[in-house]
């Protein structure tokens, strides 16, 4: 007979500060998040009985069942029938620096995979004209690719490129980053515009993320420049805020 699984949170130092103004239920979820994100939980790995993690830590079963249940909204957890609560892949979290999609994912242990949907020239909208600094109209390329992580959906990129900059080939993009493709091209990436924002997901964009009509998605737009000002990327993405958050490290005006 195969062997039961064994509860992973047995090996973790758990505990909790009742003295603390902090709720209990709290200090258990952000002890068990940390886990996540350090790679302590393993994706795909089943959290034991709720009573018997309850006894473990001296805690009601609620209390346990409210840090499980605030994990399992993060998109840390998930609750399968016939299963249990199983770990799922942590969020990425992405530093507000001038890097790409793909080398975060990479750097989080995702294994990030690509499909590209679109790859052709079309004409300049005013919008996108405006972002790249060329005249309405004319040609630029349009890429639009879906990230994956683990072969779950994470984010769709629609970019746009003035045309002679680079050769955009498909499966050289469904097997690596834009960035990277353009940094071998000998294209320097020096810095570039960003605006990030939030809306409800249309029916084709949660279609496309695996998430249901109406439900909130990060957006960003970014205009990118090379060593001597040059705008060589416009992009237009959208990503699923369960899979992905932006870091902001903010100082203090003197």
């Amino acid at each position: 007979m195969p062997k039961p699984d064994v509860d992973p949170t047995v090996q973790l130092d758990l505990s909790v500060d009742r003295s603390s103004p902090v709720p209990l239920y709290f200090q258990l979820s952000q002890q068990l998040e940390a886990a996540i994100e350090h790679g302590t939980l393993t994706p795909g790995s089943l959290l034991g009985n709720e009573i018997e993690l309850a006894a473990r830590l001296g805690l009601s079963r609620p209390t346990v069942r409210q840090a499980i249940q605030s994990l399992v909204d993060k998109g840390l957890l998930v609750r399968r029938r016939g299963v249990g609560t199983q770990v799922v892949h942590s969020q990425v979290k992405r530093p507000l620096e001038l890097s790409s999609l793909y080398d975060d994912l990479e750097a989080a242990g995702q294994r990030p995979a690509t499909k590209v949907l679109v790859n052709t020239v079309v004409p300049a909208s005013a919008e996108v004209a405006a972002a790249l600094g060329v005249a309405e109209g004319s040609d630029v390329h349009r890429v639009e690719r879906l990230r994956l992580a683990h072969g779950e959906p994470m984010a769709y990129l629609c970019n746009f490129l003035p045309t002679g900059l680079i050769e955009l080939d498909t499966e050289q993009l469904e097997a690596t980053g834009l960035y990277r493709l353009m940094r071998a091209a000998g294209i320097t990436l020096h810095s570039a515009r960003q605006s990030i924002g939030a809306r409800a997901a249309t029916a084709a964009e949660a279609e496309r993320l695996g998430e249901s009509e109406g439900a909130p998605l990060l957006t960003m737009q970014r205009t990118t420049f090379d060593d001597t000002g040059r705008a060589v990327e416009y992009g237009t993405h959208t990503y699923r805020p369960t899979r992905y958050s932006f870091e902001f490290q903010l100082l203090v005006r003197p």
